[in-house]
């Protein structure tokens, strides 16, 4: 590729997770360009990921991860990641990242590594919805929204989605509510061959439509309803080893909305219906209602 060549939104992830180390477990994330008011809750999940996992070493995967927010990021700054080194033992290796911003805590979070072992498996069955080859990309969903939707148009799209039901903004045209969606994802292209920048690319994309069961359960939308919503906590649990550049379906639902919270739960399945990965999310939730005239 020529250095005028423009980048794909995929190499511009890479290049988000291509952190650069500053000192002892001290690395350095950048922004992409196309940002919206505050820092990508799933880029901070992400880079935090790769700061961890650079400090574990190859051949001991990422097993969990607990990330709190505490306060929003400033798009125009880099992002200072912090890591403390809790314990390395035989078979597991415990991490913190600490993001910073001008000395100002943005994130914390908790990261588990341990060596693969077999034991005893099961999982729930994966949801019976379309291959994602037979559903369209994200970007035929929002033709003819552009003006309700501009921050999605705008946005990075380093991962390919498919829903595989209508997305919020078109369930709230017909006026139906849904209690769960269900969307296909995979990076729109090649990753290396390298298991922490899957794990962080599936960390990237997890903290995207996992809110969205939470308003279509009240038949709400982005873009046409007065909704603030904020990432408070994230979760990951990873279950088994995984390429992120081939399909997962990414079923999520809501079991509660309570105290101007929500708590939505997703599920990555692979394409022969393995689970993959747990993800939990709790988010600010704030609606408020127009005023009938």
């Amino acid at each position: 590729m020529s250095e005028t060549a423009a980048k794909s939104d995929l190499e511009t992830l890479l290049d988000l997770l291509d952190l650069e180390q500053t000192g002892e477990d001290v690395f350095v994330g950048h922004h992409p360009e196309q940002v919206g008011s505050r820092t990508f809750g799933g880029q901070l999940v992400s880079q935090a990921l790769v700061a961890a996992g650079r400090t574990v070493g190859e051949g001991r995967p990422v097993h969990a991860l607990n990330a709190h927010f505490i306060r929003g990021g400033d798009v125009k700054k880099p992002i200072e990641y912090r890591v403390d080194r809790h314990r390395d033992g035989r078979a597991f290796a415990n991490r913190q990242v600490t993001a910073l911003q001008d000395g100002e805590e943005l994130f914390v979070m908790l990261a588990a590594f341990q060596d693969w072992g077999k034991g005893l498996e099961h999982a729930v069955d994966v949801p019976d919805v379309p291959f994602p080859d037979t559903l369209p990309p994200i970007g035929d969903h929002l033709l003819g929204y552009e003006d309700r939707l501009q921050m999605f148009v705008d946005a990075l799209k380093p991962i390919d989605m498919r829903y595989a039901n209508d997305p919020a903004w078109i369930l709230k045209g017909t006026g139906e509510k849904l209690n769960h969606n269900r969307v296909w994802m995979k990076a729109d292209g090649d990753l290396p061959d390298d298991s922490l920048i899957h794990a962080a690319a599936l960390a990237y994309s997890s903290d995207t439509t996992v809110l969205d069961s939470i308003i279509t359960t009240h038949g709400l939308s982005w873009g046409f309803d007065r909704i603030i919503a904020a990432t408070v906590n994230h979760s990951i649990w990873f279950h088994r080893p995984f390429r992120y550049d081939e399909w997962a379906l990414y079923a999520t639902e809501s079991p509660v909305a309570a105290g101007s919270r929500g708590l939505a739960t997703g599920r990555f399945f692979s394409l022969e219906g393995q689970l993959l990965a747990t993800v939990v999310q709790e988010g600010l939730i704030r609606h408020f209602p127009r005023k009938e005239r």
